[in-house]
């Protein structure tokens, strides 16, 4: 008889994400009003058993297209955003309804990337749904479609998503799609595809990410590998699994505290895969935020002094010394990447500006004052507000 598994008793912060598949008809965009109603039971189950739940919806614009009548997305920015502001009331005001059957109040929170990109801001949107939860409401979250441009956009909600769990300390994001987990391959084609379980390292993860998102959704495999990573490098948990069976999310909470093994000995238990949070390596507040939350608005190539300086284990801050060439037009105290040989190594918020960065580069810190006629001090980037990380290919 296998061993009876270790079920949690620990109150955890949770994230779910819902693609547009889980909420609404691909083919109609009518609202699949069983499976949300699912859903919403899953929510409510979770907040009696003391957990926080967040959800992040896709959805608004399918339900915009089910309102107008349009049989597809247009491809045309403006026309989807017009969409957007159609169907995203629509969307909050399904989940108000299907909530309140349960008596249970929900906020909505429509966030751009500009929202985040001022650290004050970023600080006030997660103390804002902290708050929420507190007051034992359900935050549901969604890129604003209405205002978003291509420039400023997370990309999906995948994206938005891990940085939501990240910026509010999350312990789990679940990512709910259309198939039960990752797999060695595409088991829609491949009937020799193995389920993958638990991954330690997505670096490391060879898996098929050719199945597109759907056809009103923006994501596929490959954007839910990008928040895996971006999830895993804050300190959560993410689980992919199937959005047709939420309650499956239970099932998975109650036994997060059961070891690997343990878990491969219980009989029924949903399949799902597992990217296990990286928790030595946790990436503080401020640096999750000078990658994810900010937009670049230029380069600094460093040399190989430098580059030692701020990658070792007891970096420093970057000095005029370090840097060789400037790339773009950005003022003191924007975020700007750090290049090595042409790689994108970080992220950093800078103290000058372009055209002063310019002047003084190459020169000793002693130096500033004559050049500029002031020293605002002497490192172009102070260490805590540099953070070294390869993220070229995200």
């Amino acid at each position: 008889m296998a061993p009876k598994a270790k079920q949690s008793q620990k109150a955890y912060t949770i994230v779910i994400k819902l693609g547009t598949s889980s909420i609404c008809d691909e083919r109609t965009h009518e609202p699949l009003i069983s499976n949300l109603s699912l859903i919403v039971e899953t929510v409510v189950k979770l907040r009696k058993l003391g957990h926080n739940v967040v959800l992040v919806s896709s959805g608004g614009i399918a339900m915009g297209l089910r309102r107008l009548d349009l049989p597809k997305r247009p491809s045309k920015l403006s026309a989807v955003q017009a969409i957007a502001a159609v169907g995203q009331g629509r969307l909050i005001s399904l989940w108000d309804n299907l909530f309140s059957q349960l008596r249970q109040p929900i906020a909505q929170i429509l966030i751009t990337r500009n929202d985040i990109a001022e650290r004050t801001q970023y600080v006030n949107a997660a103390s804002t749904i902290s708050e929420l939860l507190h007051l034992g409401v359900v935050p549901i979250v969604n890129e604003n479609d209405t205002l978003s441009v291509q420039e400023i956009r997370f990309g999906d909600n995948d994206t938005l998503s891990a940085i939501t769990a990240g910026m509010i300390n999350a312990d789990y994001l679940f990512l709910l799609t259309d198939v039960e987990c990752m797999f060695t391959a595409n088991p829609r084609t491949n009937p020799d595809a193995k389920p993958i379980r638990v991954v330690q390292d997505t670096s490391s993860l060879i898996v098929d990410v050719s199945s597109p998102g759907s056809n009103v959704g923006t994501g596929g495999m490959k954007t839910k590998l990008i928040a895996a990573e971006l999830g895993t490098s804050s300190g959560v948990n993410v689980v992919i699994s199937h959005g047709a069976k939420p309650s499956n999310i239970l099932e998975i909470i109650r036994h997060a505290s059961s070891s690997v093994e343990d878990l491969e000995k219980i009989e029924g238990l949903p399949l799902y895969t597992h990217f296990v949070a990286k928790k030595q390596n946790r990436m503080r507040d401020r640096h999750f935020w000078l990658l994810h939350g900010l937009k670049p608005q230029g380069s600094l190539e460093i040399d190989g002094g430098a580059h030692e300086a701020i990658t070792r284990t007891n970096r420093a801050g970057l000095l005029p010394v370090g840097v060789t060439n400037v790339n773009g037009h950005f003022a003191a105290h924007q975020a700007v990447n750090i290049t090595y040989n042409e790689v994108v190594i970080g992220r950093a918020l800078v103290n000058y500006s372009s055209t002063e960065i310019e002047l003084i580069k190459g020169k000793r810190s002693n130096e500033i004052g004559s050049i500029l006629g002031f020293t605002e001090t002497e490192y172009i980037a102070y260490r805590d507000y540099l953070v070294i990380k390869d993220f070229s290919t995200n």
